[in-house]
Parts: structure tokens; C-alpha cells; sequence
């Protein structure tokens, strides 16, 4: 079928294309031409970019109210962007989830990485929540929808509409029920071993953060027998998996009284309630607080938000990061463990590292590092962007 005409968008003529003709998959707005005709084309538009030759780039997705103007859709300029476009896309994700995992709980898209660019789709089950967080993926909504249903088999669809990606783009941020009937409360989502209570209308994000998944997997490893303090436990994400690997105690803390609950309620699932606490309050002053009480854990795992969600943010966040372990590591017992965690994209490892390791110098602790852990594998690093690879995990033995 012959695709149908898209309008052309073209880069200026002092833009070198390689970088894009090599896989980058944004084009920003201080690189294309921007006359009256393109500042015409509504937001999601599926345009041909050329370079400034006139030679074809691909197929992008333009949204001219977006710093990312264009986002590189397909290389082939033949094909057409439709609902059957989709389905091949997420065919190909699901298929490598469908091998990786034994059950139906796992981040089924990546955004760019899966060549879906600017879309998130976690699965729980027969429930896959989507945020769309670009605008092209908003004008084609319904075709992802029912292309994700035809691929996966879910019953119910739901849009995630928070998180600052969206106001970028300029959309808005309202949540909704786009198929099948919402879940009555939390959804059970078993994870190395453990039981999360996942609210994915209300929550966080999508109401579950998969990425974690390997890191949780390493610190329960360390956890048998061990009491373990889980800082900004969000959903009890680090100390579920130590109970469930045999830890003897763990206490989850947070700022959110909600999140605290569906810990809580994870640990009673588990039937292990008894050996898990919660403690809500500001986590600095928590540990503060744990200090001046004579605290000390066998595992202390510290996972706080975004500290730098952009490079002007990143000295304030890498200075955050350090006192996060500057604060953590009196709590850790001699010959224990400490995991501190970044999800912030503009502070990439080895300065999250430096801030982590002098944080703990100038707590007067000293250790090894002994493992480096990222995201799992459901959420790929596309290979020409570097904020798809965010997540950092650093193990200590002080």
C-alpha cells in the first residue's frame, strides 16, 4: 500500500545531518527550518525530514510547541505510520518481554528505545497503563490502544497522564480509562518473590517502577538473615525483596502515607507483616533522627527521586546525592551494606559516583564498591540517547 503524502519538514542548512542519519533520534527546535508552512502543522503530525540537500532523513513526528520538535519515527520513507505500523512496533517488544519473563508484569515499551518514541506502557496482567508522552502518540491514541490490545491480549487500557514529559509537550494531564473496566483498588504484581500492591490509577508513574527489578534481586541476595532500612521505599520496591529472600527486619520509609499503605499491605500479602515497619516523615531527617538514636542496619538501601532531572539541576542534585550518603552510611553496621540509587539522566555514573563515594568519606566510612546495577532489560538504552540510560545503582561493603 502506498503510504499517504506527508508534508516535509527540512534541517537548516548549517545542521550536520550524520548524527542523525546515524541513529539520534531527536531533532531540536533551533535545528529545523521553521516557516510558515511548518509552524502550521498541528502537534503529532507525522512529517519526511531532509536535510538541507533535500535528501531524505525519515519519517519524524513534529510538535512544534516542544524544545524536541521532531522525533525520528521510522528510517524507511516509504512506509506508512498507522495502526498496523504500531502493531508491528509493539510485536517486536513484546516479543523479547514474552522470552525475558514467566509472567505478565514488566515495562512492555521504552519509549525511543523501542522505536515508540516518547511512549511508556507498563503490563500488569491483563491491565497495560500507557503514558503518552508525546504528542503524536496522543493523536494516535486509539490506534495504540487497540494495537496493544491486539498484541497482548489485555482487557483494560489506562492512560497515565502525570509527570512533567507531557507538560513539555504541551498535553494535558488528564488520566482515563481508554478500555476494559479500572481495577477496584490495588493490583497484587509478584517480583522476585516478593508481592507489590500497585495503585495504577493514583500511584506514581504507572503505579509500579519495573526498572528496579535486578537491583532489588541483588540486595535480597544480601538480605538473609539481616535487619535492613529502605530509604524513600516508595510501594516497599528494596525491602519486600528482602523479606521475601529471608531478611529479619525491614523498615520502609517514606513521605507518602499512601505509598507507606500499599507497602504495608505488600508485606501482609506476603504474610510477613510482622517483620516489616514503616515510618513516614522526611527521609533526611529520618536518618538524622535514626543516627542520634544508635541505628544500625546489616543493609541500608537509599532510593531517592530525581535529584538532577536536567543538566541545570545537576551540581544542586549531585551535592543532594552526597548527603544522602553522607547521612546513610553511620546507619550501615561494620562489615554491612550500603545501595545508593540515582534516577537522574544529567548526572551520569561516574559523577554519581564520585558524590556517592565522598559522601561516605566524609561520613568516616570507607569500603569497597562491589556492584554497579542499571535498569533491567525491559528497559533497553537506546544506543543515541543517553537520558534513555537514567538508572544507577551503587553497592558498598563499608
Amino acid at each position: 500500500m502506498t503510504p499517504p503524502p506527508y508534508p516535509v519538514i527540512r534541517l537548516r542548512p548549517n545542521v550536520e545531518p550524520r548524527a542523525i542519519r546515524h541513529g539520534a533520534p531527536w531533532v531540536f527546535d533551533n535545528e529545523i527550518v521553521t516557516d510558515r508552512r511548518t509552524k502550521a502543522l498541528s502537534a503529532g503530525t507525522i512529517a519526511l525530514l531532509e536535510d538541507a540537500d533535500r535528501a531524505p532523513l525519515g519519517l519524524v513526528a513534529v510538535n512544534m510547541a516542544s524544545k524536541i520538535m521532531a522525533r525520528m519515527m521510522e528510517r524507511d520513507v516509504s512506509v506508512a505510520i498507522d495502526r498496523a505500523w504500531l502493531v508491528a512496533r509493539l510485536t517486536r517488544a513484546y516479543e523479547m518481554r514474552a522470552r525475558m519473563h514467566d509472567a505478565p508484569y514488566y515495562r512492555l515499551v521504552h519509549a525511543e528505545a523501542d522505536g515508540l518514541p516518547g511512549v511508556v506502557i507498563d503490563r500488569f496482567d491483563d491491565i497495560a497503563v500507557i503514558q503518552p508522552n508525546a504528542a503524536w502518540a496522543e493523536a494516535m491514541l486509539d490506534d495504540l490502544v487497540a494495537a496493544v490490545q491486539e498484541v497482548t491480549g489485555v482487557g483494560t487500557v489506562l492512560k497515565n497522564a502525570g509527570g512533567r514529559a507531557r507538560g513539555l509537550e504541551g498535553l494535558d494531564d488528564q488520566s482515563a480509562v481508554l478500555a476494559g473496566v479500572a481495577p477496584e483498588g490495588p493490583v497484587p504484581v509478584p517480583m522476585n518473590g516478593a508481592i507489590y500492591m500497585a495503585d495504577l490509577l493514583g500511584g506514581q508513574k504507572t503505579g509500579l517502577f519495573y526498572d528496579q527489578r535486578p537491583n532489588h534481586a541483588f540486595a535480597a541476595r544480601l538480605a538473609k538473615g539481616a535487619r535492613v532500612l529502605d530509604m524513600f521505599s516508595h510501594v516497599g520496591g528494596f525491602s519486600l525483596a528482602a523479606l521475601a529472600a529471608g531478611a529479619e527486619y525491614a523498615l520502609a520509609v517514606d513521605g507518602s502515607d499512601p505509598a507507606l499503605g500499599l507497602a504495608t499491605q505488600g508485606a501482609a500479602r506476603m504474610g510477613l507483616a510482622e517483620r516489616f515497619e514503616t515510618r513516614r516523615g522526611d527521609a533526611f531527617d529520618v536518618m538524622e533522627a535514626l543516627a542520634a538514636e544508635g541505628a544500625q542496619f546489616d543493609v541500608v538501601i537509599c532510593d531517592p527521586p530525581a535529584f538532577a532531572p536536567s543538566k541545570q539541576a545537576m551540581e544542586k542534585g549531585l551535592r543532594a546525592y552526597e548527603r544522602v550518603a553522607r547521612l546513610a552510611a553511620p546507619l550501615v553496621a561494620p562489615g554491612g551494606y550500603l545501595a545508593l540509587c540515582s534516577c537522574s539522566h544529567a548526572a551520569d555514573l561516574s559523577k554519581f559516583r564520585a558524590a556517592c563515594t565522598r559522601g561516605i568519606g566524609r561520613a568516616g566510612r570507607v569500603g569497597p564498591l562491589i556492584h554497579t546495577g542499571f535498569a533491567g532489560p525491559d528497559h533497553p538504552l537506546h544506543a543515541n540517547l543517553a537520558e534513555s540510560g537514567y538508572l544507577k545503582a551503587l553497592f558498598y561493603r563499608l
